[in-house]
């Protein structure tokens, strides 16, 4: 006897629910696809030459992007200032600082509580041997430095800078001095390095030039900054290999810091000159960032407090008890009698509202406390 269509249709539909109802448990607990792989944090830290301008940082971010390592976030409280480039401009590069006065003032922490970085890369001390600050004593400051980026995260990688040699017409000594740092550089390290926080030592004084290298015997110029990256380059990505990505979540506190205390540890609080403005909303405020016997280091920060963006500044104050500029930067200083005028260098004039920039100078004399004015341009 023949079966009944409808009736056969109907077992085997029921037959096949058992099937259907595991597959679609199965797919429902199916794990999602990985997340994206969180970026290391990287935070170059230094002084003038890591952040005004600092561009072997754009020639460094830009390889590692060209060169697959897209999982980078360059960190820090500072922003970038020009380089012609895009790139991720963020660093810790404090124009005219002390590595010694970093740490003496505990300016760090807050810094590392703002940005949570995996790795650090650190030209620091260029300042210090221009002060005529000791070896022993600048290392003692990065070891300070070290011990604050491990409070933070315990497993920071730090890349260390033997630092560019320096050759100014000012200080016929900081050759031989930067020679001397960086002489005691790899027996530092050695000594501070652990396996959950390696300490890299970075060569960047061998095959530099300050004569091609420089544009004042200092600071780097373009084949300067190129050198540097090249540099930078092979140890961070190898850090970058061994650093593990800390967690993404914001901090509760992001300080910023602003020191209120002379950098030189022998000196008094820096006073601190009201800022003043011309139409259109630029604003010079002055601090004292060294001194010792016969001279002085200053620093001056240029804002753009106006609605409108500045094309330019300029800067003027007087120094009327003698003092003599003898060594400026990231900025085109003269002097003329007792007013002293500071104009923009090319890659720092250009400021969007609330913008700043920083530039800083030696003089000879007793540090004073001078009265700015500031006029865009």
């Amino acid at each position: 006897m023949s079966r009944n269509p409808v009736r056969a249709a109907l077992t085997a539909l029921a037959a096949l629910l058992p099937v259907l109802a595991l597959c679609l448990a199965l797919t429902a607990t199916t794990p999602p696809a990985a997340a994206a792989a969180t970026p290391v944090r990287v935070m170059p830290l230094g002084d003038s030459i890591t952040g005004s301008p600092g561009c072997w940082r754009a020639l460094l971010w830009n390889r590692l992007q060209s060169t697959g390592h897209t999982d980078v976030d360059f960190v820090g409280t500072l922003g970038p200032q020009g380089c012609g480039v895009p790139y991720d401009g963020d660093n810790e590069g404090h124009g005219g600082y002390l590595a010694t006065n970093v740490a003496n003032q505990n300016l760090l922490p807050g810094w590392l509580a703002a940005t949570r970085p995996d790795v650090v890369l650190m030209h620091f001390g260029t300042n210090d041997v221009w002060s005529n600050i000791a070896p022993a004593t600048i290392l003692a400051a990065y070891s300070k430095l070290v011990d604050q980026m491990r409070a933070a995260n315990p497993a920071t990688t730090v890349l260390v800078a033997k630092i560019i040699p320096m050759d100014p017409a000012s200080c016929p000594e900081c050759g031989q001095r930067t020679v001397a740092l960086n002489s005691l550089i790899d027996g530092w390290a050695a000594g501070k390095t652990t396996a959950a926080s390696p300490i890299v030592v970075v060569d960047q004084w061998t095959g530099f030039s300050t004569a091609t290298d420089t544009y004042d015997g200092v600071h780097p110029n373009a084949a300067g900054d190129q050198k540097m990256s090249d540099r930078w380059y092979p140890a961070l990505v190898a850090a970058l290999g061994r650093a593990t990505p800390g967690p993404t979540t914001s901090p509760t506190v992001s300080p910023t810091p602003s020191p209120t205390a002379s950098p030189s540890p022998t000196t008094s609080p820096s006073p601190t000159a009201s800022p003043t403005s011309a139409p259109g909303g630029c604003t010079a405020t002055w601090r004292l960032a060294g001194q010792w016997p016969g001279g002085f280091q200053g620093e001056v920060t240029v804002r753009n407090d106006g609605a409108a963006p500045i094309a330019g500044w300029t800067v003027r104050f007087p120094l009327a008890g003698g003092q003599r500029v003898s060594q400026a930067w990231s900025a085109d200083v003269t002097q003329s009698g007792t007013t002293v005028t500071a104009r923009n260098a090319s890659w720092n004039g250009a400021l969007a509202p609330a913008a700043q920039t920083t530039f800083g100078f030696l003089a000879e004399g007793t540090a004073p406390s001078p009265a700015l004015t500031c006029a865009p341009s």
